[in-house]
């Protein structure tokens, strides 16, 4: 017999969002387990293992992105307070993307609702919550302008911030707005190299002299062709 799939219940959208700043450096994570093989990399803290990944695979110190699985191995003894789970963030700063004019890199975690309280790892950053309250488009705009005009709030005096995160606590769901071509598909404002163009070989019959009315007779003197 044939399972029988319910159809989802479907969240109220007037329901709270957090608005966290979106920061421009590339996604990382950080997994801690006690569930591993003898295949799987990470650093052994207190019989449980800390893993980096970015976000799309497992990193390594010898296989790495911008030297996130580097930095997790030299703080793992303080990453493992984060506990048991897999804890997303945004590894950032000097030499990714927009750099934010810092001399450092960085490790802000995304979930505020867990990490907002003041009990963070001391190697760890949280992402800055511009709003919380009911769902709000207006409120949203409102943040997004004030982020331009002001400056990113991660990186106080760092005037060219990315944009916002919307998290929609009901629905569960992650939504991004950027301060510049947001109405754009990603890539598309940049510019796009122009195609070599393939060069015709020459024709040695064309070029050099015209070929035309006048025949040249000597370098000085020329007549013209009367018919």
């Amino acid at each position: 017999m044939t399972a029988f799939t319910a159809f989802p219940k479907i969240p109220r959208l007037s329901r709270e969002i957090i608005v966290t700043e979106k920061i421009d450096g590339t996604n990382a994570s950080v997994l801690i387990t006690d569930d591993f093989g003898p295949n799987d990399e990470g650093t052994v803290v207190d019989s449980l293992v800390v893993r980096a990944g970015s976000r799309t695979r497992w990193i390594t110190p010898e296989d790495d992105n911008f030297g996130f699985a580097k930095w997790v191995q030299q703080n793992a003894e303080e990453l493992v307070k984060l506990g048991p789970g897999h804890h997303f963030g945004e590894w950032w700063g000097v030499g990714i993307q927009r750099g934010y004019d810092l001399s450092e890199r960085r490790f802000s975690l995304f979930n505020t609702l867990r990490w907002g309280k003041g009990n963070l790892p001391v190697c760890c950053d949280i992402v800055p919550v511009l709003y919380r309250g009911l769902f709000d488009t207006n409120l949203i705009e409102v943040e997004l302008l004030k982020l331009g005009l002001e400056g990113s709030r991660a990186a106080p005096g760092f005037m060219k911030p990315e944009g916002v995160v919307v998290f929609h606590t009901a629905g569960n769901l992650l939504f991004k707005k950027t301060c510049e071509h947001d109405e754009e598909p990603k890539n598309a404002h940049q510019k796009k190299e122009r195609a070599p163009q393939e060069k015709k070989p020459k024709n040695p019959n064309i070029g050099g002299r015209r070929v035309g009315q006048f025949n040249f007779i000597g370098p000085e003197k020329r007549e013209c062709n009367h018919e």
